[in-house]
């Protein structure tokens, strides 16, 4: 915990280091990781919930020589 705290604290004094036009920038860049991960959640979310419907179509003889790869 002690080791987390001191890198973020590291990580502010970077930042207090910066213009601020470069601390926007960074704060769109932590925006956009933050985004990221919300739309690979989602994504990840949708192809769980859809599993049950199109167990149908993958699941099937004609289609058995794939689950092998």
């Amino acid at each position: 915990m002690a080791t987390e705290r001191n890198h973020i604290r590291e990580l502010i004094d970077k930042l207090e280091a910066l213009p601020p036009d470069r601390i926007a920038e960074v704060e769109d860049f932590i925006d956009f990781i933050k985004q990221r991960d919300q739309d690979r959640q989602l994504t990840h979310a949708a192809a769980k919930a859809a599993e049950p419907s199109l167990r149908k179509v993958w699941d099937n003889p004609d289609d058995t020589v794939y689950d092998a790869l």
